[in-house]
């Protein structure tokens, strides 16, 4: 079994709590004792453990309480110390930040199960320490000091102790440590575990109802950021495990999570899966994408075969003992990899053109490498168990159970595709549809949550099509009985429409769009936001082009070009950039007071190279129009030509031919003109300006 082996063990901890501070050679008595004494209070006052390392814990804390009070007394004398006492007490300076540290990472704030699973190590850890604490005191001069009798046979009998200690590994958690890994090898075999088994484990765990659980994962969520940054990829693996066999055994054995216990425990949490990953994930071409994680590559590089992968992706894979090619199994002449830099650039180029995050490599590394290690087979396993235990809840239970089901759901597939492919699969969707035309709005809003969080798997877009939710999710953007609901009703009209086919379904539903249209009228700033990315999938299809117009976006995406603040502006000049393609579009942009701001934001420093590229596109289109009204207004504006002219210098090469065309465009109209066509241009503008 590969958890088995005994390599996979801790071989970095936590990031450290603090760097190790050694006192100067040169410092004074006075100046270290000082330091010594609040630092050995604060090693007395550490959280105890309530369940690992609890005996090693108490031991060396009981030692430091002693040399306390040879700390106070030293200093209260006044004698200068001889030499071999700085020594001794600068080396004992050391030795109380690493049992500090290491008192902080056996505390309630991290994973209990990930401390088991560590036993060995982290009691190695106390034992090192203990001895150099004797070797410390080896060379401490008691009989030099002026310090009581009493202080002296102390300092003597914990040298004696921590000369004479013994490496102490407690047995039941060294058979807990067991414990886990038998379930976790029982899930790779895809064998149930034991609820007895699994009881028994957990009240050694002091683990006691579905919240202790929920606070156990988010620690090992935690620990495995934590992992990653240090590298510990085989950890990050590890903990995953961990992961599944806590969400499994929390619902089997504790039911589905309490939503209103859960909301005093994570207040601030987000249940639905990020913008970055639900809106831009959904639109990345499948030629952009590893075919192992299904990712965007960041570094995409080429193998022997000529299949392309991501960096992190196929060194994992090779990592894992694989020398085939993941793609076509074809055998891998060498594990040598050649970077595609012809197509990161164009991975690039696509992302600037579609306002999508990249990051440089060098930024971005640790953070994919972790997102791209796919499940170990234990958590793939766990995933499904804890998958169909729920499911058949939501077919079986009564509706209180089914609201905490979906909720439970929505929190389990926001977390991996893993989880998103196990939910779906295990028939999930159909059940969730029903639940979207409940009258209760904790239901309702859980089950479009859960289903958006499903959409971000590319498989699972069809699924739920099939099943008919489309309608039900577009009812619950019309008429939810919350503002949350009908936000991520949006959100997963945007997830489905990355789908060309499907922004030609979903257009053609008479609600769809008007629907869109009023959340960006009266959503929350979220709301708008999911409103316009959706609308901007949807205009991409030519045949929804005219019916965002006659749902009356215009006017409310010109409204959002007036609150800079709203961080809109770009989604909402993108979407006019699509509609000013089409003379409907010129006309209804036209009409409104777009043209000024627009110009605008092509002034201000703080629009993004996207923003800026679009609007030129919008004056470019509405130029072209022939409009000498359009024309007219644009040269009244004193800013227009300078922005022009700067985008020429520093715009992107989009942005730099449609000024080129812009300004010639204006240059033309302005040197054709007579003074009877001015007189007669103003006039036109007077008469429509008083209608």
């Amino acid at each position: 079994m590969a958890l088995l082996a005994n390599n996979w063990m801790l071989g970095k901890r936590r990031a450290s709590r603090g760097p190790v501070f050694v006192p100067a050679v040169d410092i004074s008595a006075v100046s270290l004792l000082q330091a010594l004494l609040p630092l050995a209070e604060q090693v007395i006052c550490c959280e105890k453990p309530r369940r690992c390392q609890r005996r090693n814990a108490i031991c060396i804390t009981r030692k430091v309480k002693v040399l306390s009070i040879l700390f106070e007394e030293v200093r209260d004398v006044g004698v200068p110390s001889p030499p071999s006492a700085m020594l001794c007490f600068r080396e004992l300076y050391v030795i109380l930040q690493k049992t500090k540290y290491l008192l902080e990472d056996c505390s309630s704030d991290v994973s209990c199960v990930w401390l088991i699973m560590q036993t060995e190590e982290i009691s190695n850890k106390f034992y090192v320490l203990t001895l150099d604490m004797a070797t410390a005191l080896d060379v401490l001069p008691l009989r030099l000091l002026d310090v009581s009798d009493e202080v002296k046979e102390q300092i003597e009998l914990v040298h004696g102790q921590a000369r004479r200690a013994k490496l102490f590994i407690d047995t039941s958690e060294e058979q807990l440590r067991r414990d886990v890994l038998s379930v976790l090898e029982e899930f790779e075999k895809e064998v149930t575990p034991n609820e007895s088994k699994l009881s028994k484990i957990f009240d050694d765990l002091h683990l006691k109802n579905a919240r202790d659980c929920r606070r156990e994962i988010e620690l090992l969520e935690a620990e495995m950021r934590n992992q990653s940054k240090l590298g510990a990829y085989q950890n990050v693996s590890i903990i995953n495990s961990l992961v599944g066999f806590m969400r499994y055994c929390k619902c089997v054995l504790f039911g589905v999570t309490d939503m209103e216990f859960d909301a005093e425990l994570q207040p601030s949490t987000e249940d639905r899966v990020s913008r970055t990953e639900s809106e831009y994930a959904a639109v990345i071409p499948e030629d952009f994408r590893c075919p192992i994680s299904l990712d965007l590559m960041r570094e995409p590089v080429i193998v022997s075969t000529g299949q392309t992968y991501d960096l992190s992706s196929i060194t994992r894979w090779f990592e894992e003992g694989h020398s085939t090619c993941p793609k076509n199994g074809q055998k891998l002449l060498h594990t040598n990899l050649i970077p595609n830099h012809a197509l990161r650039s164009l991975i690039i180029q696509y992302c600037d053109a579609h306002n999508i995050p990249f990051e440089k490599p060098e930024k971005n590394k640790k953070r994919a490498t972790l997102e791209s290690i796919t499940s170990t087979k234990a958590a793939l396993e766990a995933a499904k168990m804890t998958a169909a235990f729920l499911v058949g809840k939501l077919a079986t239970g009564p509706f209180e159970v089914k609201k905490q089901v979906a909720y439970e759901l929505r929190l389990l597939a926001k977390c991996s595709t893993d989880n998103r492919v196990c939910i779906a699969e295990a028939g999930a969707i159909p059940l969730l549809e029903t639940l979207l035309s409940s009258q209760d709005p904790k239901a309702q809003e859980n089950a479009v949550t859960t289903l958006l969080n499903l959409s971000i798997y590319e498989g699972n877009k069809a699924k739920i099509m099939e099943s008919g939710a489309l309608q039900p999710i577009i009812n619950v953007l019309r008429n939810g009985l919350s503002m949350e609901a009908r936000e991520n009703a949006a959100a997963t009209l945007f997830s489905l429409s990355s789908v060309d086919e499907y922004k030609k379904l979903i257009g053609e539903r008479p609600e769809a769009i008007p629907a869109l249209v009023n959340l960006l009228g009266d959503g929350t700033v979220r709301g708008k936001r999911d409103a316009v990315t959706a609308l901007f999938n949807l205009s991409v299809f030519p045949g929804n082009v005219s019916r965002v117009i006659e749902a009356g976006a215009v006017p409310l995406l010109v409204n959002v070009l007036k609150d800079d603040t709203s961080g809109l502006t770009d989604d909402a000049v993108g979407v006019l950039a699509v509609l000013v393609r089409e003379l409907r579009g010129i006309l209804a942009i036209s009409e409104t007071s777009a043209i000024p701001l627009i110009v605008n934001h092509l002034r201000l420093g703080s629009s993004s190279a996207k923003c800026k590229d679009n609007c030129v596109s919008v004056l470019l289109s509405l130029c072209c129009s022939g409009s000498d009204k359009i024309v007219n207004s644009l040269l009244r504006l004193p800013s227009l030509m300078p922005s022009m002219y700067n985008l020429l210098t520093s715009g992107t090469p989009r942005a730099k031919k449609k000024a080129r065309s812009l300004l010639r465009i204006l240059h033309s109209w302005e040197s054709s003109r007579t003074p009877q066509t001015i007189l007669l241009s103003e006039a036109g503008n007077s008469v429509t300006s008083a209608h």
